[in-house]
């Protein structure tokens, strides 16, 4: 079990990155196909998030991607709901039902490819940035996944940024997500201490490559059809069974 997830994660975390994700919903959905209990899921996604996600933010924004503009209205509010939801705990069988749930965002953000030439940039609403904004981090923090699958949905649902530009704000956005999740586990008295040194390390390869490749050149479309697939058959199981 242990083997396949050192094999696994560095490849989900170059998926992910390479759309400017930190992969928590990737790594959520391969512990929970390989049966890894609840209470060690949250902090190890967000943990690795903070690695994965940061490096695809410096990639993307050094390409020039990152638009402020874009990001601010989410992360106001954001940032103190995820804390909220990191020091809440939830049964670990409603948990995985959540999960499951957010899981078909990743599903949909990962099959969905949309057309650069159609992204007409518009800015984001304060008010609608400020709703979405907390509720996506009350669940980032709640269940660790960071919150980078529903927002760039969103983002690019409406047009307020291009695909690139997205992955930038998705990047920074889940980041800080992730940190505040884990201030808020780490206020509820859960001990953040199992060794996470070889996980990081794997996570930190395949975010290097994915956030290199992803913004400059690489079309991951085939090697994204096999993580929904996985993600999809993460999400039916902990949904249904």
């Amino acid at each position: 079990m242990e083997i396949a997830l050192y094999i696994l994660f560095p490849f989900v975390a170059f998926l992910y990155a390479s759309v400017g994700h930190g992969g928590a919903s990737g790594y959520l959905a391969l512990m929970a196909i390989m049966g890894v209990s609840a209470i060690y899921m949250k902090p190890t996604a967000l943990i690795l998030n903070l690695f994965v996600a940061g490096i695809a933010f410096m990639q993307f924004r050094r390409l020039g991607y990152f638009n402020w503009r874009s990001f601010y209205p989410f992360v106001i509010t954001s940032i103190p709901a995820a804390l909220v939801g990191g020091y809440l705990s939830v049964d670990g069988d409603i948990y995985k039902k959540i999960l499951g749930v957010l899981l078909v965002f990743a599903v949909i953000r990962m099959m969905w490819k949309p057309n650069e030439n159609q992204m007409n940039n518009a800015s984001v609403p304060l008010i609608y940035g400020l709703i979405s904004g907390a509720l996506i981090g009350f669940f980032s923090g709640l269940i660790g996944i960071g919150g980078g699958i529903i927002l760039s949905p969103l983002i690019l649902l409406f047009g307020w940024a291009t695909v690139k530009q997205t992955a930038a704000i998705s990047a920074l956005f889940i980041w800080v997500n992730s940190l505040a999740g884990l201030i808020g586990l780490s206020i509820s008295g859960i001990e953040i201490e199992p060794n996470f040194v070889l996980l990081i390390g794997l996570a930190l390869i395949g975010g290097f490559t994915g956030s290199y490749f992803g913004g400059k050149m690489l079309n991951t479309q085939r090697l994204s059809y096999l993580l929904t697939g996985v993600l999809a058959l993460a999400s039916a199981k902990l949904i249904f069974f």
